[in-house]
């Protein structure tokens, strides 16, 4: 609730304004501004103190004022593949926190790893948003030029040449991870899999092939496998078949199912074999053992990506809108890597 100076401050009915948010935050105008419309120029305590005002107040900027005389719906779709994927709650309460500090409301559609029922939601919910954000889009190139022609669009982890994109640079710490192993004494290195249809595996994939080869190290590849616990019996099979000392995973979920596998087949982990995820969900790091894994800002890949996407409905940002955000990454080391036996 506004404190009694900036409700005495503001005519009786008078909506809010950007000067009632600084003063309930203690901040300067410029910094509400900079905070709502760009928030990694501001730093993550300032900016979530004027998050609150901006919530507590009801604010909503002028800009988004205007849209609701201009046919907009002041709502942003949000698509996921796979809601209950630990993985995507970060980036949820990224985009989410964002869009209401900047006055949207949030719609969230899980699209159950589906390129079609992807598709379908960009058609169907044309006039229902005002714009979207993908993440890990399963969309063909083709698909997801022909939606960023008429829309406004920004994906997370899936860069196109027609669509903004936040990109994590998952591939970057690939190399981190193969060096990890490497310096363990590990030559027989296994990728194993996610989804045909993700850019973010291949990625990683092509990453994982170019760099092991520079290292002169033996790599497997199997999968594809879903992205899901469930796939760690089979992904654990698979390995365990090419006779690789260590694994590197497509995802968390996977290498979570895939400790559970090894131990009831009597492989330990890591003195047989070492495992790598990616994304430090939580939970990897209380599983048995302690996952070892590529982390990184997802809540920020969020928050960006919503910064993004209303620099295009902007017209007065449009033109200058970025079109690429990369994230970094780096490998979090715990229990389920160690030296070859």
């Amino acid at each position: 609730m506004a404190d009694s100076a900036t409700s005495a401050s503001r005519p009786a009915g008078a909506p809010p304004t950007i000067r009632d948010v600084a003063e309930m935050a203690g901040v300067a105008t410029s910094t509400v501004s900079r905070a709502l419309s760009n928030p990694g120029r501001v730093n993550r305590v300032t900016r979530e103190r004027i998050e609150e005002a901006a919530a507590a107040l009801n604010y909503v900027p002028s800009s988004q004022a205007r849209g609701l005389s201009s046919g907009r719906t002041n709502a942003i779709a949000v698509l996921v593949p796979d809601v209950t994927n630990p993985f995507y709650f970060d980036i949820i309460r990224g985009t989410q926190n964002q869009l209401k500090a900047a006055g949207y409301t949030q719609l969230l559609v899980d699209t159950e790893e589906s390129a079609e029922m992807e598709a379908d939601t960009l058609r169907k919910m044309q006039r229902t948003a005002d714009g979207f954000i993908l993440a890990a889009s399963r969309l063909t190139d083709a698909q997801l030029a022909d939606a960023a022609s008429s829309q406004a669009i920004v994906a997370i982890n899936r860069s196109s040449a027609n669509a903004p994109a936040v990109v994590i640079d998952t591939p970057g710490a690939v190399v981190q991870a193969l060096e990890h192993l490497s310096s363990l004494g590990h030559s027989k290195i296994c990728f194993v899999g996610g989804p045909a249809s993700s850019w973010s595996n291949a990625t990683r994939w092509k990453t994982f092939e170019e760099a092991s080869q520079e290292r002169g190290l033996t790599t497997f590849r199997v999968g594809p496998f879903a992205p899901k616990t469930t796939s760690g019996a089979a992904a654990a099979d698979a390995a365990a078949r090419t006779g690789a000392t260590a694994c590197i995973v497509f995802n968390d979920l996977i290498a979570i199912g895939m400790l559970q596998r090894l131990r009831e087949r009597g492989i330990r982990v890591p003195e047989d074999m070492s495992i790598v995820g990616c994304d430090d969900i939580f939970g990897a790091d209380f599983c048995n053992p302690p996952l070892t894994t590529i982390s990184s800002p997802i809540e920020q890949a969020g928050r960006v990506a919503v910064s993004m996407l209303l620099a295009q409905l902007d017209p007065l940002q449009a033109a200058s809108t970025r079109r690429l955000a990369v994230m970094p990454t780096h490998l979090t080391v715990r229990a389920s890597t160690g030296p070859v036996a």
